[in-house]
């Protein structure tokens, strides 16, 4: 019974850990988006779809989805609010953006 309560919090616990970086682009600050966060501007994440930033595939958040599959709710969030991360602003050098630690 230890084993498995154990587990169960290890799941949990590396559940809400990911790997997206917010980023100063421009001065304003952009956060992970995902696949949602295009077509649903006012969101509870607070992340919104920019056309003038470069974004890249967050792996970690991906790989978490993908595991945690079978919970439904994980993939949701992962996926729909925090698959991409912010890069730099699209026609400027890489590594303009700084980013933001929490």
């Amino acid at each position: 019974m230890f084993k498995v309560t154990l587990v169960a919090v290890l799941i949990i616990c590396m559940s809400l850990v990911g790997c997206g970086k917010s980023m100063v682009i421009g001065g304003v600050e952009r956060k992970p988006v995902g696949i949602a966060s295009k077509y649903v501007p006012e969101n509870l994440f607070g992340t919104t779809y920019s056309d003038s930033v470069k974004y890249e595939v967050c792996v970690g958040n991906v790989i978490w989805g993908i595991i945690l599959c079978e919970t439904i709710v994980v993939p949701i969030i992962v996926f729909g609010f925090s698959m991409f991360n912010p890069v730099s602003s699209i026609g400027s050098p890489a590594g303009q953006g700084e980013t933001v630690k929490h």
